[in-house]
């Protein structure tokens, strides 16, 4: 059987339990041109929350009574005459919250599981490593000497943001939430300084840590912490809008920036970015981050946790920030 994490209804504000249902179904058929998938990890990212509601996107949102949908790797364990994949071939791509998954192999890739762990595949090496690569270098476009500032620095988009910048030469200011977290950034990962949310008014503290002002701010968080970064932006500044978690399950209106006329004042930029639009180069920059990784200059964290029983559970520590690094859903046998 083939357990399955099914949304039932769209939530008002942040999700309970009821939101979703465990489900089985018998693992299906694999016909002709397709393939079967069993899962060994299933990735959890902020979007998922974006991804349930019923609005319009860069992506369609997920169907009721449609299996949740979600960033995936695992292995394939038949092949119907495919002419890409084969038995024994390790895969990610978008196989949801189940323990099987069946596909034409559109979107999926290969990985060489002797080269990294799986998990790191979902993570430094997938979506979200992808989201930081181009995110701060083809939309931030940071030059050596910039002053970087990242929100949500802890996370999986975060902390490969931050790397990436002093990799290039950038003074690297991470803002995150506890001093635990704050420690993590510049004791383990290198940031110059790191601003705690929860504990900093964090107007004064971005204005003490990037006296000189912010060339660049990557934003993962959105609400007040965009708006103090707005306040300290420098002439030509690049504001990257890459999520808003501390919007996403509002009750109310979203909260727009009430600064944003600094970025007329400075003759800043504020672009979003999507993953996506860069699949076209997703293997050129996993060859460079792993490089990275093999030299010692990026580092990995992936925050594993196991059953596709305790998904909703698991799903909740991405807003409650009861997490290190990436969030992974380890899926186990029965």
């Amino acid at each position: 059987m083939n357990k399955q994490v099914i949304l039932k209804k769209r939530p008002v504000g942040m999700p309970d339990a009821s939101t979703w249902e465990l489900t089985k179904e018998a693992i299906p058929e694999v016909g002709e041109g397709q393939i079967l998938i069993k899962n060994h990890y299933i990735s959890l990212d902020p979007a998922m929350r974006g991804w349930l509601d019923d609005r319009k996107s860069y992506i369609p949102p997920v169907a009721i009574n449609e299996v949740m949908r979600a960033g995936s790797i695992g292995e394939v364990i038949e092949a119907n005459k495919h002419p890409k994949f084969k038995a024994g071939d390790f895969v990610t791509g978008w196989g949801g919250v189940q323990q099987y998954s069946l596909s034409n192999g559109d979107m999926y890739y290969k990985v060489d599981p002797n080269l990294a762990p799986l998990p790191t595949y979902i993570g430094t090496l997938g979506m979200p490593g992808m989201t930081a690569y181009f995110g701060i270098l083809e939309v931030g476009k940071i030059k050596e000497g910039d002053i970087v500032l990242v929100s949500g620095a802890a996370g999986a988009v975060g902390s490969v943001v931050g790397q990436i910048a002093k990799i290039k030469g950038c003074t690297v200011i991470g803002i995150a939430g506890g001093p635990e977290k704050t420690r993590y950034l510049m004791e383990e990962l290198g940031f110059d300084a790191a601003i705690d949310y929860k504990n900093e008014n964090i107007y004064e503290a971005i204005k003490r840590n990037c006296p000189k002002g912010i060339d660049v701010y990557f934003d993962n968080v959105g609400g007040e912490t965009l708006d103090a970064a707005l306040a300290s932006l420098r002439m030509h500044a690049r504001v990257v809008i890459c999520g808003a978690i501390s919007q996403y399950n509002n009750r109310e209106r979203i909260k727009g920036p009430s600064n944003y006329l600094s970025l007329l004042v400075n003759r800043a930029t504020m672009q979003g970015m999507v993953v996506m639009d860069y699949a076209q180069n997703y293997k050129d920059a996993a060859m460079e981050m792993g490089m990275w990784m093999m030299q010692g200059k990026l580092k990995t964290r992936e925050d594993v946790y196991e059953g596709i029983e305790n998904f909703y559970e698991t799903f909740t520590r991405l807003f409650s920030g009861d997490k290190k690094g990436k969030l992974v859903l380890k899926v186990l046998e029965d």
